[in-house]
């Protein structure tokens, strides 16, 4: 397979920064096009509910550096891509032509309210950062719709400006990520910290508009000056209409995160592995995405793979590391500390599926983890 002369990334996402990166680390020295949808240069987004709800300085923290790299940005957002021609065409008209194309144009945040509904507040970029963050300055009280890593962290930003919040889902907090050990756990650390937790048997809906409150399915209804919803999020990949690339759960690759179409890769969270059928929208998951389309693109042979087993929050001042797969199901099979004080080395030993290893409240650099982790065998 010859080299591609030119390389076209749609989406700045760190899946996509980090394409561009290894690109160069590789050799490429042909064109790099990245073509980003938001009108900021390339940012991380974690920091956004962990560190910009909290503190406005931190916006001037958050930007991907591209410097050396000689990458020519389109900051215009992609319609439309011809497969045929090989060519991406941008809300401002530019027509990009590419010999290799990877997409990681991400996901935008999942909302409930309708379409003539207006006030419906999102997580998911630094405009949706510093429109929530105004509207804390003020807030008297919060609903939370969605009691995922998301979730917990807008929570733990209202607690620290000490805004009574509910958080309302059908499950308890980060269930279906940490399993019910761990979700028990932060359960009642919410609720020490003062945070109202309604499980609900079902959907919920917005009420008012603009909103203004919930209402639950048995009709109840909670009023706040604040909802922000944190229900997950949809594929970006609505300007791929008509190529076949994509379908309702997003764009499928196989391990090289090759799609069906060649000289097309994708990475982050637009994709799912096809052997899954389901994404998992972790940072570290992106950038190891991000890593492979970079060689698979480059005709080289990936020596890592397209799924990093890593994963990271902060509640309410508790610092929680994964290294192992989720969900995380039954007890731990090892204990080295005291969980309800927040300070634990928690193990679970699963046949055929390695060592899963959690820090609780405990701050340990991810490749000590990762190097503790390796080491236990089942």
């Amino acid at each position: 397979m010859s080299q591609p002369a030119a390389v076209v990334i749609v989406g700045d996402s760190i899946a996509g920064v980090t394409t561009a990166r290894e690109l160069r680390t590789l050799g490429h020295g042909g064109r790099i096009t990245l073509i980003g949808a938001d009108p900021h240069d390339a940012y991380s987004r974690p920091p956004l509910s962990k560190a910009v709800l909290k503190d406005d300085s931190a916006d001037t923290t958050l930007s991907y550096h591209l410097d050396g790299l000689d990458v020519e940005e389109v900051r215009s957002p992609a319609v439309g891509a011809d497969l045929d021609h090989k060519r991406i065409t941008t809300a401002g008209g530019h027509i990009v032509g590419y010999d290799a194309l990877i997409i990681a144009t991400g996901a935008d945040a999942r909302r409930l309210a309708r379409p003539d509904q207006d006030g419906e507040l999102v997580l998911r970029t630094l405009e949706d950062a510093r429109a929530l963050r105004t509207r804390l300055d003020t807030a008297t009280s919060a609903i939370i719709i969605g009691a995922g890593f998301l979730g917990m962290e807008v929570a733990s930003a209202c607690v620290a400006r000490d805004i009574p919040v509910t958080v309302v889902d059908v499950d308890r907090p980060l269930e279906r990520v940490l399993g019910p050990y761990l979700s028990e756990l932060i359960a009642e650390r919410a609720q020490r910290n003062g945070v109202r937790l309604i499980r609900t048997p079902g959907f919920v809906s917005l009420s008012g508009n603009p909103v203004r409150g919930i209402a639950l399915p048995d009709g109840t209804e909670l009023a706040a000056d604040l909802v922000v919803s944190c229900v997950g999020e949809t594929p970006n990949t609505a300007w791929l209409q008509g190529t076949g690339l994509a379908d309702h759960i997003g764009i499928g690759i196989d391990h090289a995160c090759a799609t069906a179409f060649p000289d097309v890769y994708a990475a982050g969270d637009v994709s799912y592995l096809r052997n899954a059928d389901r994404r998992s929208a972790f940072w570290s998951n992106a950038v190891a995405q991000g890593r492979v389309a970079a060689a698979s693109a480059l005709g080289h042979t990936p020596t890592s793979a397209p799924s990093d087993d890593y994963f990271w929050t902060e509640i309410l001042g508790m610092s929680i590391k994964v290294v192992g797969s989720l969900p995380l199901i039954g007890t731990p099979s090892h204990i080295d500390g005291d969980p309800t004080a927040g300070s634990a080395l928690l193990t679970w030993n699963r046949a055929g599926e390695g060592a899963a290893l959690v820090a609780y409240g405990i701050r340990k650099p991810v490749t000590k983890l990762r190097t503790m982790a390796a080491s236990l065998v089942p």
